[in-house]
């Protein structure tokens, strides 16, 4: 592509706006989307499950970090893959795994949005209203992002200090109005809990970090990306878990556990309601449409250039539909379209439930291919390798023997779709090395 067309900007993003898209993806979709459902699997022990997703996503981020350090690259994620195992199918399919991981977030966070706002109106549950909002932010969300990358960038910086300051005001008012008593409202600590829940709400919990791919797929357009892509990953991860558990100790000192989890769609403006009223329920649904809002921003921004990537790398096909401008605008425009769709016809719930068990059966074959094939290459520690993939199988195994027992539907689309994805990335390489296998025919025919 010529630089007037380029879909990527070098260094168009310094470690302030980074960390802000970091911190933005994951707390737009962490406090508000999962709270109540993290609380529903965990019992009162969901403030742990947080920090235990936390630790599971800093042994996940050293993957990302010692590959992107050596080979920083728009691509990110698919460029880790890539390295990793070549251009086959695993790493095609590994890579649109992530990708509709993220899209998946995009839905959820979309319908967050749909569903806090509804708590300043007296609509009742089960509105159509929530998929209508929900597609319009995806619509704004594509209209900012056709703006470049500057723009997103200084919407990051200042949605993430309203955002993080709003949401510490409230768990601060939350706090203040139990007493700062630090521990659950009702019942004890292990009420409603099990081994196997608790893992499954953890599995849930790693969705609310795991915005921190979005620093990697922006790779080298990070500002001195061999440093700064490390140190925004660091830096949104510690950021995050230190206003979850200040939040989670709010909502829980606040709500007991079946309060929680009957709005746990809402669970935050729910929590907000003894202190200040409905004036706590307003500030509080003020601060999750920035944070859905800014979060969706930067999600959008992220998959859109990881799937012009893959286009780039020939992983997977590009078809313009008559649509103008380059690659980047195409997927942007698949990327909003796939996000719209679920966000119309699937509850958080579910949304959630896929875009978790998507997740970690990539994290668990970007982690199996560095620790086969780049260890040395990078200079990664095999020990943290291994136990990242333990703690990911972990996770995912409780997650889906739970779910599996809650709601089998959707574990079945999981497999179904992870099936899918395999095949036709197969399918498509396949043709594509048969048809670059005619082409060189043809030419030597005609030599």
């Amino acid at each position: 592509m010529s630089s007037e067309h380029s879909s990527y900007e070098s260094g168009s993003l310094a470690l302030a706006g980074t960390v802000a898209m970091g911190t933005g993806v994951m707390i737009g979709a962490g406090i508000f989307a999962l709270t109540g459902q993290v609380a529903e699997y965990a019992g009162s022990l969901f403030p742990a499950a947080f920090v235990v997703a936390a630790i599971i996503s800093g042994f996940s981020a050293y993957s990302y970090i010692k590959v992107s350090n050596k080979y920083p690259s728009a691509g990110g994620i698919a460029m880790i893959l890539e390295k990793a195992y070549g251009p086959v199918t695993i790493t095609g399919a590994a890579a649109l795994l992530m990708a509709f991981s993220m899209i998946i977030n995009e839905s959820l966070v979309a319908r967050t949005f749909g569903t806090y706002t509804l708590q300043l109106f007296d609509v009742g549950d089960n509105t159509a209203w929530v998929p209508i909002l929900a597609v319009a932010l995806i619509v704004f969300a594509f209209v900012v992002n056709i703006s470049g990358n500057k723009l997103i960038g200084n919407l990051s910086k200042v949605t993430a200090i309203l955002k993080v300051g709003g949401i510490l005001l409230f768990a601060l008012v939350a706090l203040w109005a139990s007493g700062f008593a630090f521990k659950p409202a009702t019942g004890s600590v292990s009420e409603q809990t099990s081994a196997g829940g608790f893992l499954a709400g953890v599995a849930l919990a790693i969705l609310a970090y795991k915005g921190f791919t979005t620093i990697t797929n922006s790779g080298d357009e990070v500002e001195n990306p061999e440093k700064n892509v490390g140190r925004a990953i660091i830096a949104s991860l510690a950021i995050c878990v230190v206003v979850y558990l200040i939040v989670c100790f709010a909502v829980g000192s606040t709500l007991s556990i079946d309060e929680i989890v009957a709005a746990k769609d809402y669970a935050l403006a729910e929590a907000s309601r003894p202190a200040l009223g409905d004036y706590g329920v307003w500030f509080t649904v003020a601060i999750a449409i920035i944070a859905t809002a800014s979060g969706l921003l930067a999600s959008v921004f992220a998959v859109s250039r990881m799937l012009a990537m893959l286009t780039d790398m020939d992983l997977i096909p590009h078809r313009h539909f008559r649509m103008p401008g380059d690659i980047q605008k195409h997927t942007l425009v698949y990327t909003v379209v796939a996000a719209g769709v679920l966000a119309a016809f699937f509850d958080l719930s579910r949304i959630a439930s896929l875009g978790a068990i998507f997740y970690l059966v990539m994290d668990v074959i970007i982690h199996w291919g560095v620790l086969r094939h780049l260890r040395e290459d990078v200079g990664a520690n095999p020990l943290v390798l291994v136990t990242a993939i333990v703690l990911d199988i972990a996770a995912l195994g409780a997650f889906l023997w739970i779910k599996g027992n809650a709601d089998p539907t959707i574990v079945m689309i999981a497999i179904i779709g992870i099936a899918t994805v395999f095949a036709f990335e197969r399918f498509f390489l396949q043709r594509r090395r048969r048809d670059s296998e005619s082409e060189s025919n043809d030419g030597d025919k005609q030599a």
